[in-house]
């Protein structure tokens, strides 16, 4: 059996994060939405079907975005028994239990579904991919049957945000175990103070140095390879660190984060893509942080109104009430705000914006934005790159060919030829 994902208009529309990559690239509890599925269905991704805007998406570790030609009649991904797959289900992680799909599909394939919400096909050797149009977006093909899967189907990013601490109290027992580390004496590490019930686990070349709190009385907490938890950290569950993640102090609870990123402050509630920096005081709560974005010290954002109403998120299509009582800001990959930035509840970055003025910065702000405080100018694109090359050096990772055509692709339809 072979495995392929796609995001279906629903993923399409998770901005500011669908621009530069795909749904499944987001991470959610302790994995990304893809490894999620590839865990589960004891396969690895071979590729995500479209859409064509994101071809050249090149990523460590993440399957390709194949072109929409790439799956035509004669297509190799029309070989051998395929499970397509939405990347916004979300399959349960139980040990021993893998997902229950036929190794062989029926003639004419079958149309599986979670939750009533349709989430893909299993299909037999020689029938299409099913394909609509120059996006590539998945349609229902003519199916032997039907197939309903056990987990669930995310809506949105805010709701992904939402629901992220349950899914770190499921997924940490689940993938490192839940036995308890009772008392200082039990670590590796002297000075540390651990308190609560739930699990407490870490991996190779963990350092955490005194005066940090490794808090577990309202879920487990995960420290990956390589984490360094710097003094006056207090770490509260459920949290899932990523490998090489750096803690630098301050309250930071019911996280998802890394890998590679660089914290400090008051955090809450949020999740946090790769190689993120908010090395500084700043509060960030229920939001949602893409890959390579740098919070200026004291950037802080709003998740409250104060008439205690559901907060509208901002989106390309305007406001849409996340029917939800906190929510924070939505942050493209390679966004950058300057110092004492303020960002109100609801707002929504794109990919590759600066944002360093003063006052509270724009709801919506589109892809390649410059904004000083008074103006809303394009970002040049030669700029953005030249910086986004700089930051991703810093880290041992270049900016490949692919990644810098998708970008341009992204800010010519933002910003037009200019």
């Amino acid at each position: 059996m072979r495995l392929f994902l796609f995001d279906d208009d629903t993923a399409r529309g998770w901005a500011p994060f669908a621009r530069t990559r795909p749904a499944g690239e987001i991470l959610f509890g302790a994995l990304s939405l893809r490894a999620r599925i590839e865990r589960v269905a004891g396969l690895h991704a071979e590729g995500y079907l479209g859409p064509s805007e994101l071809e050249g998406f090149d990523e460590a570790g993440a399957p390709p975005v194949l072109r929409a030609g790439a799956t035509g009649s004669d297509s190799t991904t029309n070989e051998g028994t395929r499970l397509v797959l939405c990347s916004r289900y979300v399959p349960p992680i139980e040990p021993g239990k893998p997902l229950p799909v036929p190794q062989d599909a029926p003639a004419g394939g079958v149309q599986l579904f979670a939750k009533g919400v349709g989430v893909g096909w299993l299909l037999p050797g020689g029938t299409p991919v099913p394909l609509s149009g120059q996006d590539a977006r998945p349609v229902a093909p003519p199916v032997g049957g039907t197939l309903e899967l056990p987990g669930d189907v995310l809506q949105s990013p805010w709701d992904l945000v939402a629901q992220n601490g349950g899914q770190l109290r499921v997924d940490l027992p689940a993938l490192f175990g839940g036995s308890r580390r009772a008392g200082a004496e039990a670590l590796p590490w002297t000075g540390v103070h651990p308190i609560g019930e739930h699990g407490l686990t870490w991996e190779e070349g963990v350092q955490v140095d005194p005066a940090v709190v490794l808090d577990t009385r309202e879920g487990p907490v995960h420290l990956g390879a390589g984490v360094v938890v710097r003094p006056f950290t207090h770490l509260r569950g459920p949290a899932w660190i990523g490998n090489g993640t750096t803690l630098l102090g301050g309250t930071i609870e019911a996280v998802s984060a890394g890998p590679g990123c660089k914290l400090r402050g008051e955090i809450s509630e949020s999740v946090i893509l790769g190689h993120t920096n908010k090395a500084h005081d700043g509060y960030l709560g229920h939001s949602l942080v893409g890959h390579w974005v740098n919070l200026g010290a004291f950037t802080t954002n709003s998740d409250l109104k104060n008439n205690y109403g559901q907060v509208r998120v901002a989106t390309e299509n305007g406001e849409v009430d996340s029917g939800l009582l906190k929510v924070g800001v939505f942050l493209g990959d390679h966004a950058k705000t300057g110092i004492g930035s303020r960002l109100g509840a609801g707002t929504s970055v794109g990919a590759g914006s600066n944002l360093f003025g003063a006052g509270m910065a724009p709801k919506w702000v589109p892809p390649f934005t410059w904004w000083d405080g008074t103006s809303v100018e394009p970002y040049r694109l030669d700029a953005f790159l030249a910086t986004a090359e700089k930051a991703t050096a810093r880290r041992g990772v270049s900016l490949t060919d692919g990644q810098r055509a998708l970008f341009g692709r992204l800010w010519s339809a933002a910003r037009g030829s200019r």
